[in-house]
């Protein structure tokens, strides 16, 4: 299954120009001899987050995207603490300015948004009115009264995602799912159309499944505790919230291949595979899947960078890219977050898992980026 971010061999710019801009975007891969460089920049749950992408059109005038480079600052917006926003504007000017500055891109050709996740959790608090403190700030920071900055709903943001992650041979086969950190969201398109998706959505995601786990734990902070509290949270609310959203998507019988993407979903590709680190999309198994669960509670020791690393045949280079990307998945999650994300994306996979028909699961790493991807898409091409 090839999916947009399946391309890992870039075209290396050979020739270097004179000045700031060339020598900037020079130093950058990309993948088309003649393309124009965009920038996505995402106000998230847990941080800013800014994607550069080269866009191009192909032979028959449709448009083709690549994502060069990505990165981002973490902050804790959904906080909506004084601090966190603070933070989060920072984050925000700074991947702006650093847009403009480092990497030579026009205002006109960056695109800022704030995700389904901010907006669906500023809802549920009725905290809206910190986004748009947010986004007041944000505009008397880079002194433009007039700059765009969207709020996306969650039907939009899994629609985009889906474009911007599968492609268009799996459009109509395949149900995205995305594990996020306050919630999960994605859908598929019944067809024929891409205007409008199926949505899909839970009110679970990594952080909010653990933290309610660490709440039922009382005085007892041990790991077997918290593992106890973990299966009843699973097995309580959140496993009939998925069981009724499946049966109400009508994506068993509509999709052929469940994609998941995500924070949890790079996190377990990572440690669980890492010999096939280089693939952006890893075909999985729901025992697979099990087994490395039962094997984070047993054994985590073996899923630290170091330790991971040491464990693999191959080359010197080989085991420190291992070592590298395993150590950020460490920093990001933790044991009992990574137990979480495991179990929810194994009590969503489960729904799926028939008797008769088999469905075929995917894990992608770099899902993260593809819903802005496609949103910058969309908008250039308006």
């Amino acid at each position: 299954m090839r999916f947009c971010f399946y391309s890992c061999l870039f075209l290396l710019l050979g020739v270097f120009f004179v000045g700031n801009m060339s020598y900037a975007q020079s130093t950058l891969k990309f993948k088309y001899k003649k393309s124009t460089l965009y920038a996505g920049i995402e106000v998230g749950s847990k941080g800013v987050k800014m994607s550069l992408v080269e866009m191009a059109r192909n032979s028959n005038s449709i448009a083709e995207y690549n994502v060069v480079k990505d990165s981002s600052v973490n902050t804790d917006f959904i906080s909506f603490t004084p601090v966190s926003t603070h933070e989060t504007l920072n984050g925000l000017a700074g991947l702006y300015q650093t847009a403009i500055k480092k990497y030579q891109i026009s205002p006109d050709k960056i695109f800022v948004v704030v995700s389904s996740g901010v907006k669906v959790t500023a809802d549920r608090l009725d905290k809206k009115e910190w986004i748009s403190h947010l986004i007041d700030s944000f505009r008397i920071r880079v002194d433009d009264s007039d700059r765009k900055v969207e709020v996306i709903g969650p039907e939009e943001e899994a629609r985009l995602s889906h474009l911007g992650i599968v492609p268009d041979s799996k459009r109509f086969s395949t149900f995205l799912i995305d594990i996020g950190s306050g919630n999960t969201k994605g859908g598929y398109f019944p067809g024929p159309g891409i205007d409008h998706i199926k949505l899909f959505s839970l009110d679970w995601g990594t952080k909010s499944i653990t933290n309610a786990a660490n709440e039922r734990m009382g005085d007892d902070k041990s790991l077997g505790n918290y593992y106890k509290q973990l299966q009843r949270v699973l097995a309580g609310e959140a496993d009939k919230e998925v069981t009724y959203a499946v049966n109400i998507s009508g994506a068993y019988n509509m999709s052929d291949n469940i994609a998941f993407s995500g924070g949890a979903s790079w996190a377990v590709a990572t440690l669980m595979l890492p010999e096939m680190l280089d693939n952006p999309v890893v075909p999985v198994t729901y025992q697979q899947v099990q087994d490395f669960f039962t094997r984070l509670y047993n054994d985590y020791n073996v899923f630290l960078a170091k330790n991971l690393s040491a464990s693999l045949k191959g080359t010197h280079a080989e085991k420190l890219a291992v070592q590298k990307a395993a150590s950020t998945v460490n920093k990001v999650f933790d044991q009992k977050q990574m137990l979480a994300g495991t179990g929810l994306l194994l009590k969503i996979m489960r729904q799926f898992e028939g008797i008769y028909e088999k469905k075929q699961f995917y894990l992608v790493k770099n899902g993260q980026v593809g819903w802005i991807s496609a949103y910058v898409n969309e908008s250039i091409h308006k």
